[in-house]
């Protein structure tokens, strides 16, 4: 079998070449990137015989179709995915491959599920795309659905996360700016609404060595996702955060100024976007900053009933980013290949895969998930 991986001279899709490597279900690994150098290549890559490189824009579709022919199946993780999951989701469709990516920009996932013609074309190829397929969204989701199983019925679904800001770079740094911009969704109250970006500070406590954290809204695609598969969902709510707090501070002034604004300013005789402006210059800004641990965080919290009882769920993990990420598209490629991901057309991951069976493949690569489950109820007369 082939697997193309998009975007997979980065740090994340390195991460998943590198677990793909290492299992024989895929022949031929392809590392595809606007631009693949030695030395950003791990060694390991260089030297296993089944891993080839293809320079490749994926905004040359006719470049991209030939790059992807012959693939049973596509791992998208070239980012913001506002800008690309589209572009390589059709071209996915084209050559009839199954399609993973690790979207974490809301638009984009939006823009999947509201889709009748990619969902119907993906379904008369016999082909699964799967979106979200990395941290967070990806593994936060299976977890949801892990306790959703175990419960009568969920009220409640808060997901938080934390990156240090020296785990990010590139696509990521522009997600990062991207997520607080306008209103961004949640699900409140059994409907799907939009907030602030930005807004609702909150101190939450995330494993070693992060510690209490600083999140805020931010636009990510469970409240769109969830409650698709949830049904009587009451809450779902995305906070995030990068670490240290001065970097969201940071951004949310850009915010305030109008810096993150797409717009064109003529400054003397040169126009400039601001937003791209912006971004570029926090290339400079991060130079002379503290930027805190390499590690990154997530936490979930599932609240629910269970017959008479009120039932909290509550996982946490923390580690690096890029395997973070990476390695649950490797093991959903993986898991693709071997056929057991049946749903076809455009899926969630808690749509179509069943998440013991991921998560056990998440520790046995070094995941520590620490889980707790607190149970409250109201004792009465057949309980004595």
């Amino acid at each position: 079998m082939k697997v193309v991986i998009v975007g997979g001279a980065g740090s994340v899709g390195q991460a998943v070449a590198r677990d793909l490597i290492k299992y024989d279900i895929f022949e031929r690994i392809v590392v595809a990137d606007i631009l693949i150098s030695e030395e950003r290549i791990h060694e390991s890559l260089k030297s296993a015989k089944k891993v080839s490189f293809e320079t490749m824009d994926l905004y040359d579709e006719e470049k991209m179709v030939n790059v992807l022919n012959g693939a049973n199946v596509v791992v998208n993780c070239a980012g913001p995915f506002y800008k690309t999951a589209i572009p390589v989701v059709k071209a996915a469709i084209k050559v009839r491959a199954n399609y993973i990516d690790i979207c974490d920009d809301y638009e984009a996932t939006d823009m999947l599920l509201s889709s009748p013609e990619i969902d119907e074309s993906a379904k008369s190829s016999n082909i699964t795309i799967l979106t979200g397929m990395g941290s967070d969204p990806g593994t936060n989701n299976l977890l949801v659905k892990r306790y959703a199983q175990r419960l009568d019925e969920v009220t409640d679904v808060l997901l938080y996360w934390v990156v240090s800001i020296a785990e990010i770079s590139g696509a990521a740094l522009d997600h990062s700016l991207h997520m607080v911009l306008g209103k961004v969704p949640q699900f409140i109250d059994g409907r799907l609404c939009k907030v602030e970006g930005g807004d609702a500070p909150e101190m939450v406590e995330f494993l070693p060595p992060l510690g209490t954290c600083l999140v805020r809204y931010v636009g990510h695609p469970q409240p769109l996702t969830i409650p698709r598969y949830l049904p009587g969902v009451k809450n779902v709510v995305i906070k995030g955060g990068l670490v240290p707090s001065w970097v969201d501070e940071f951004i949310l002034k850009q915010k305030e100024m109008g810096l993150l604004e797409r717009k064109t300013v003529k400054i003397g005789e040169v126009f400039i976007d601001t937003y791209e402006f912006t971004l570029h210059l926090w290339d400079k800004i991060l130079e002379s900053r503290e930027k805190g641990p390499k590690a990154s965080g997530l936490k979930v919290v599932v609240r629910g009933k269970r017959g008479k009882s009120i039932v909290q769920y509550t996982a946490s993990i923390a580690g690096r980013m890029a395997p973070g990420t990476g390695l649950p598209a490797a093991i959903a490629a993986i898991m693709m290949a071997k056929g057991k991901i049946k749903e076809k057309g455009v899926q969630a991951p808690e749509g179509c895969i069943e998440p013991n069976e991921f998560l056990s493949e998440f520790i046995r690569r070094g995941a520590k998930i620490h889980e707790s489950c607190e149970e409250k109820k109201v004792l009465d007369i057949e309980d004595l």
